[in-house]
């Protein structure tokens, strides 16, 4: 018979789909089981008009691979197709046969909503999955040839399209027993790197199955070759024999006074073919909640994701309305070890009808909330002719926003309820959050502020921005934090003892993010944030203010006198009455802080970002006596004391020494004094 043409579009095209729309060439079987259970869908809707008898039950596909002919094929008793449509369908790329369906139930839904019989047979239509007819040409990425085998229902006709490709296809009376389909790929040669013979054994197709069509509502038979343990029967083959052992394995009782002596074999093994369903087919998101325990959805999420622990917490949601979905969240115990590497891959798997279009779909959550493991089901999302990639759309982005409004609500819920809990999430996840407010420059501090934890100085725990402002002393108008490597090296600032003499509580913050998302989140609840090492905390009476300015103005000459001694190291030199028992300090004045100092100091294009800093003195320390004395003595001894003393104040501010060798040579000097 001679071969006729593509429709509608060129050799260049479908050349084009075939090698350039799919990016994977696996997704050929998902989307021949797609097309398969949309056959299914449309036979089972034409059941419930026409009263034809055909059982829900009946439905099914199956996989048939054929190693030594090297053929895959893909069968299914659905609706099957007429010789006009197999030409339509499968002649004119782009042709969808599910979209037209689809069409027409929405017409006589829309034509026939007068009747309450009517309404609920609408009710019970099928969800079917595909949207485009280009998908079955996703099988010509691995198949030379394939062939579709179709009666459709009704008919007592069949047909059988033929096509290698690019040269055209036919279209022949064939003989087909029942309604249905059957697609046969012959496979590709193997060649180089690529290893078409993988889409015939058994663990690849039940590994494809699982991943992208596990929740097809149909199920998906295959036979399957197993072995186990062959039966054997009793040697001596005698009915009457009464030695109390099964005959249909081997007696190795010596005690045994059987007649006939049973010898120990080694247990011989037989393969046996078994039809297997590949599939699970009910989704666990699309079953009622009331019917679900944790250990259904802890069981779920260890077997989908891969985890050895049970999640912290689980989210299960429907909604209906502008966009439908269901979605099953999971918050994992511990972080991955990649977590905030360039290598960790976020996002949710992403579902049409309980096909997997996406195994991570990025734009459904934020990157602060990345951690969170699960899935969204929806018919709705816009998908674009692979439905591999997910256009940008309303719905999308609906989806996304109620998400996230779950996603902070279960969280919030943890953190009222089960608190040990949530510190255990905050431990692994909450340098995620703090990231969220950096990187979004604050504008996503009033979704996450409430969700924060740092360690009380005074408590020594855990606590919410809101407990330490409910517990703020009397006249207190600013939140006071530290930053650092640890809380001991904080705890042992001079600035942290003066306020803790006070009866302040102070946030002790040790992740490199916390000062630039403190200066992002712009205070909270009106309450600025102050960072003790800002040179401008002084809750000293009025009195006590006064004194320590005219200990500044009695001491101008020898302050100025370290600071030239410093060589510029430092914007000034002031006194301070909040040193404590410390004789010098190093403060920070301008919008870049000594612990931002720090952080960008460490990284490979930071090294030139400097703090402004201040040096303060202790006046009532014995060392400040020492500093006058070593002024008198001459600008050497001053400059020695000047740089031991800033060396020390660096020590202590966790910060790097400027001049190691010169630190050495200054304690040198005082030591041989």
């Amino acid at each position: 018979m001679k071969k006729k043409q593509f429709k509608t579009e060129s050799k260049r095209l479908l050349d084009l789909m075939i090698n350039s729309v799919y990016t994977n060439k696996e997704i050929f079987l998902r989307e021949l089981i797609s097309n398969a259970s949309d056959a299914l869908d449309k036979l089972h809707f034409k059941a419930l008009t026409d009263n034809s008898g055909v059982k829900l039950s009946e439905l099914a596909i199956r996989l048939e691979p054929d190693k030594k002919e090297r053929t895959l094929t893909v069968a299914d008793n659905g609706i099957g197709m007429t010789k006009e449509e197999l030409e339509d369908n499968l002649g004119t790329i782009a042709k969808s046969g599910t979209l037209a369906f689809r069409g027409a139930m929405n017409a006589k839904a829309e034509g026939e909503a007068g009747a309450e019989d009517e309404k609920a047979e609408a009710a019970d239509q099928p969800e079917v999955i595909g949207q485009f007819g280009v998908g079955f040409y996703s099988a010509f990425m691995v198949a030379k040839k394939i062939r579709v085998l179709s009666r459709a229902y009704g008919s007592n006709e069949a047909f059988v399209w033929t096509s290698e490709g690019l040269d055209g296809y036919t279209v022949e009376p064939a003989e087909k027993e029942d309604c249905g389909t059957v697609i046969t790929l012959w496979l590709k040669d193997n060649e180089g790197d690529e290893n078409y013979d993988r889409y015939l054994e058994t663990y690849t197709l039940k590994d494809l199955v699982k991943k992208y069509s596990d929740y097809i509502r149909y199920p998906i038979h295959m036979t399957v070759e197993t072995t186990r343990v062959k039966e054997q029967e009793c040697e001596c083959g005698d009915e009457s024999c009464e030695c109390g052992h099964d005959h249909e394995h081997e007696c190795d009782d010596e005690s045994c006074e059987c007649e006939h002596k049973h010898e120990h074999k080694e247990p011989e093994y037989e393969t046996v073919a078994e039809d297997q369903v590949l599939n699970s087919m009910v989704p666990l998101w699309r079953r009622n909640k009331s019917e679900l325990k944790d250990e259904d959805y802890n069981s779920f999420y260890t077997d989908k994701f891969h985890d050895y622990e049970a999640p912290l917490a689980h989210i299960h949601t429907r909604a209906e309305g502008s966009v439908t979905y269901n979605a099953v969240l999971f918050i994992p115990a511990n972080a991955p070890y990649n977590l905030y590497s360039k290598n960790y891959k976020r996002g949710l798997q992403l579902y049409s009808n309980g096909v997997m279009i996406m195994e991570s779909c990025e734009d459904l959550l934020p990157e602060y909330f990345g951690f969170v493991k699960g899935l969204v089901d929806s018919p709705d999302i816009s998908l674009n002719i692979s439905r591999e990639m997910l256009q940008q759309s309303r719905q999308l982005r609906a989806i996304a926003n109620g998400l996230k409004k779950k996603i902070r609500s279960e969280l919030e819920n943890m953190l009222e309820n089960s608190r040990s809990d949530y510190e255990k999430f905050f431990k692994a996840f909450g340098l995620s959050l703090k990231y969220g407010i950096y990187e979004s420059y604050g504008m996503e501090a009033e979704n996450l502020q409430e969700l924060l934890l740092f360690r009380s100085a005074k408590e020594d725990k855990p606590i919410t921005l809101k407990e330490y402002t409910d517990a703020l002393m009397e006249n207190q108008t600013e939140i006071y934090y530290a930053c650092g490597e640890s809380a001991e090296m904080l705890r042992s600032l001079p600035q942290y003892k003066y306020l803790a003499d006070k009866g302040c509580d102070v946030l002790l913050m040790t992740d490199n993010v916390d000062e630039f998302m403190v200066k992002m989140m712009n205070g909270y609840k009106g309450k600025p944030f102050k960072s003790i090492t800002d040179n401008d905390i002084d809750l000293g009476s009025e009195d006590e203010k006064k004194s320590l300015a005219e200990k500044q103005e009695q001491n101008r000459e020898l302050l100025g006198a370290v600071k030239d001694a410093l060589g510029g190291k430092v914007k000034e030199v002031r006194l301070s009455s909040r040193l404590a028992d410390s004789p010098a300090a190093l403060t920070s004045e301008g919008p870049l802080s000594l612990e931002m100092e720090k952080v960008l100091s460490e990284m490979p294009l930071g090294g030139e970002a400097k703090a402004e800093r201040i040096l303060e003195l202790n006046p009532d320390h014995p060392v400040f006596e020492a500093l006058k004395k070593a002024k008198d003595a001459g600008e050497e001894d001053l400059a020695n004391c000047a740089k031991l003393l800033y060396s020390q104040a660096l020590i202590m501010a966790g910060l790097k020494l400027d001049d190691p060798v010169g630190f050495a040579a200054a304690l040198n000097a005082l030591l041989i004094k």
